[in-house]
């Protein structure tokens, strides 16, 4: 239970320190939402949650050689939360950014709109 609090505080600290890149990519996705408004659709969400599956499944292969690391010295099953914890967070944030831009992008859901 020590490391899960331990990996908590330390992504908490990480975002009071780079706190407002977070607040302007907040502020991009609010604005992306409302510029596709009436047209945020299951036809756009398709390949929203494609292009997230995809980036969390490369970010399991490339975060542990990103942080100098390798899928070999994985032998802790924290080090295995972290990682899917990362690779699913920053796919799920790739969804959720890809939405409005393919809701914007889809003919079909132009006619919704």
């Amino acid at each position: 239970m020590y490391e899960i609090w331990l990996a908590l505080n330390i992504v908490y600290e990480i975002a009071l320190g780079v706190w407002p890149a977070l607040l302007v990519l907040l502020l991009v996705w609010i604005a992306l939402l409302v510029a596709a408004r009436g047209r945020l659709s299951a036809h756009a969400l398709r390949p929203a949650l494609a292009l997230g599956a995809l980036v969390a499944a490369a970010l399991v292969l490339a975060v542990p050689s990103l942080t100098q690391s390798s899928l070999a010295n994985m032998g802790y099953w924290v080090d295995w939360a972290n990682l899917l914890a990362i690779a699913l967070g920053l796919g799920a944030l790739a969804a959720v950014f890809a939405w409005p831009l393919a809701a914007l992008a889809c003919p079909r859901c132009r006619s919704a709109a």
